[in-house]
């Protein structure tokens, strides 16, 4: 087989690995062999062209396998016909695929002409950390599959609450590009008058000084990592007991008038249970209908002095005009204070190009796709005397977001109905990048969905208690108020930008001396 196909096969399958080391399956070690693998297969790529397309191959492994669980919401749930929604998939895929494809190209452009070694270590690293960031914003942002969350339950996870999850990406893939530039330390390429001899390049040999001097540096990241773990970075305080409740609303029915009976039916029996709760909290559009028609419904529930936090549909008309806007909204029967969500679902929560696109297939016209979003600041829920900040579904991928409202409240709640993705790894995921939320800003989270994962979080990202899927329930537990924040929580990405701009300073001042001096200073 020819070494260029190898190489191709090498990046996608490179890829694939990437989400396996994700939740559900959480083989954290994955993440490494994956992000090494492309940086060694990028080292060895001739033009920029050919990197492009390695790079794109590795995102048509990484969102291939790692966002499957978009043609269950789009087939199962749209519903879309099967040819459909893989053409429908197969499109987002390629799409996403582009930026893994930019990064490859933007790489071989700054260090391929570069020995391995430690600069192009950082080059690589500092250019992963900053795709995953601009995906969390650019175009609306898909913050998903970060390196970072593969390692929530590993000493890394103590860089969390410095620099958030893009922080612990940068540790991770920093090691993955350093043990391959350690192990290519031997070969330092010889030259034969203008040429470079390939062997020479490519030849390894036992542990030397030189590899040593490598790996030195991400052993000293995870035992920086590891030692920031131990630091208290918020108090715990007074305890609230929580009561959160699973209905397990089947999505066929969801959003029927047989529905709406069925989900105030079921609420109404799972608070029943939640005798001396302090707070009870049900799922995203718990009750499918708008909260004016179901104010006292809800507050009818409440077993005071405990309160009950809905996501609940609000509609408004607009001052001075006939236009009613509609809301995903939650609300507390602690105080008057009504969430809105912020980041909304692309086709879930509102259909882009609508005039375009409304209408052309059942899958463009999902129930609450029409939504507005909310102020980009929202009030923290007010239940039980305490401050709870909120994130609806897909908000809580979203880390500053989060951590903005997290300094003004004493515990994290999240609500959503992962029912759109069916048994698929999504909802795995998900609950995944909530828990990091717990580490970034150390305060207690609580989970509430439809079918699950249903979960009380501790504020080092354990997991307290949870419930098993697709069954109805109601989770009962204890959570501290806590009080302080993080460095991230005051800070949000700034401690990130830090160490990527020295990073960038310190390959650029590297070059130079090499430049000057007539030798690389990167092997």
């Amino acid at each position: 087989m020819p070494r260029r196909t190898v190489l191709w096969l090498a990046a996608l399958a490179a890829g694939a690995l990437l989400p396996l080391a994700l939740a559900p399956f959480g083989i954290w070690p994955l993440l490494l062999v994956s992000c090494g693998a492309l940086f060694w297969i990028l080292r060895r790529t001739e033009t920029g062209k050919s990197a492009f397309w390695r790079g794109w191959l590795y995102g048509v492994g990484k969102y291939g396998l790692g966002a499957s669980w978009v043609y269950v919401s789009i087939h199962v749930y749209g519903p879309t016909a099967p040819w459909l929604a893989a053409l429908l998939v197969i499109l987002f895929v390629a799409g996403m695929a582009l930026f893994t494809g930019f990064f490859g190209w933007l790489f071989h452009r700054l260090a391929h002409r570069r020995e391995s070694g430690i600069g192009a270590a950082l080059t690589f690293t500092v250019l992963w950390t900053a795709l995953e960031w601009l995906l969390t914003w650019f175009l609306t942002g898909f913050p998903w599959l970060f390196a970072g969350y593969a390692f929530v339950d590993t000493p890394l996870a103590g860089l969390a609450p410095l620099g958030g999850v893009l922080l612990v990406s940068f540790a991770a893939v920093l090691t993955a590009s350093l043990v391959v530039a350690a192990w290519n330390a031997q070969g330092v390429p010889r030259t034969q008058g203008a040429k470079t001899t390939r062997a020479a390049s490519e030849r390894t040999g036992p542990i030397t000084w030189k590899r040593w001097r490598i790996l030195a540096v991400p052993a000293l990241v995870w035992l920086v990592a590891w030692s920031l773990d131990a630091v208290t970075w918020t108090e715990r305080g007074e305890t609230r007991t929580v009561g959160l409740a699973q209905g397990n609303i089947p999505q066929s029915i969801k959003w029927t008038r047989d529905g709406v009976v069925q989900s105030r039916q079921r609420y109404r029996e799972l608070t029943a249970r939640a005798v001396r709760v302090d707070i009870v909290v049900w799922p995203e559009a718990a009750i499918p209908d708008y909260l004016r028609s179901t104010r006292a419904y809800i507050g009818a529930q409440r077993r005071p002095p405990g309160d009950i936090i809905t996501g609940i549909l609000v509609a408004e008309t607009r001052d001075g005009s006939d236009e009613t806007d509609y809301y995903n909204a939650a609300v507390s029967t602690g105080g008057d204070a009504v969430y809105r969500k912020r980041h909304l679902v692309p086709f879930g929560d509102y259909v882009p190009f609508e005039s375009l696109l409304r209408g052309l297939i059942s899958f463009f016209d999902l129930p609450m796709s029409g939504t507005t979003a909310g102020e980009p600041e929202q009030p923290v829920l007010r239940a039980a005397g305490i401050d709870l900040a909120m994130a609806i579904c897909w908000e809580i991928a979203y880390p500053t977001t989060v951590a903005a409202d997290a300094r003004n409240a004493n515990a994290l709640v999240t609500i959503s109905n992962d029912t759109w993705f069916g048994a698929s790894v999504g909802p795995s995921q998900h609950f995944q990048i909530a828990r990091m939320r717990a580490v970034e800003n150390r305060k207690y989270l609580v989970r509430s969905t439809n079918d699950g994962i249903t979960a009380i979080v501790d504020d080092r990202g354990d997991v307290v208690d949870r419930l098993p899927r697709f069954k109805d329930g109601l989770l009962t537990g204890t959570i501290h108020a806590v009080s302080g924040t993080t460095p991230f929580g005051r800070w949000g990405h700034l401690p990130l930008f830090v160490v990527l701009g020295l990073c960038a300073v310190w390959v650029f001042a590297a070059r130079r001396r090499g430049v000057v001096a007539g030798r690389s200073l990167f092997s």
